[in-house]
């Protein structure tokens, strides 16, 4: 850990290199962040330094998860700013409720990690990709490294996040069923990117949208109480003594 460094933040790499004003932070140990956030900063590039590492590189993982799943929704609803909407309510429930299970402080999610992925949400090259499996431009097939684009980071996370939150050995009470389920379970939009990119159980990515009409009319806030009404953090989970 003491020399894991994490660099992100509310920006696109190509308008960062065409000097549009940026922020970023730089994650880790005091030793190598401080004076990096230093190095790296400049008049249109400002780097914060923060020592939640965990935090940050979860986050990191889960926006672009879920922005496949929003350039999917901007393609199918020919870019409805209501079911984009809707996405965005449904997609930040499930980043928080997993959030509370991995990182020691959830409440840190405000700011610039939210800014991050909203920014990632509107153009990253996650998002792009889910807008041209939506238009049937590409399909999962064609594996997670795309031309022009690089690594679709997204692909790899989506599966690594289920795996994880399939775990039996982190049951949570489901709300309407009262009995103990995996907290995938409570994730309707992770399980179906799932379905969709990995084991292929869904070949539309109109899969997307049935997820989001939640028939059960759970309110995305319900989401959020489970989280903080439990003591979910289990650093064990990320190999943390």
């Amino acid at each position: 850990m003491e020399n894991i460094l994490y660099l992100g933040g509310p920006n696109i790499a190509s308008e960062i290199y065409n000097k549009e004003y940026a922020n970023a932070r730089i994650c880790g140990a005091d030793k190598w962040r401080k004076p990096l956030a230093k190095f790296l900063r400049q008049p249109h590039f400002i780097v914060w330094d923060n020592s939640d590492l965990v935090t940050h590189e979860v986050m990191g993982g889960l926006k672009n998860v879920y922005a496949i799943g929003a350039g999917m929704v901007a393609a199918l609803t020919n870019e409805s700013a209501t079911s984009k909407s809707v996405y965005f309510a449904h997609c930040t429930s499930e980043m928080i409720f997993i959030t509370h299970l991995l990182a020691e402080g959830p409440e840190k999610l405000a700011g610039p990690l939210l800014a991050d992925t909203y920014v990632t949400l509107l153009k990253g090259r996650n998002a792009w990709y889910g807008q041209m499996l939506a238009k049937g431009e590409l399909s999962p097939d064609m594996g997670d490294s795309i031309s022009g684009k690089g690594m679709i980071q997204g692909v790899s996370a989506v599966e690594a996040f289920f795996e994880l939150l399939s775990h039996s050995s982190l049951n949570v009470l489901h709300p309407e069923e009262h009995k103990p389920v995996a907290p995938v379970e409570l994730c309707p939009i992770l399980k179906t990117l799932y379905k969709i990119l990995i084991s292929r159980e869904h070949s539309s990515s109109e899969a997307i949208l049935q997820a989001l009409r939640d028939e059960n009319q759970n309110d995305p806030r319900e989401r959020i109480e489970i989280a903080q009404s439990h003591a979910f953090y289990m650093p064990s989970l990320l190999g943390q003594p």
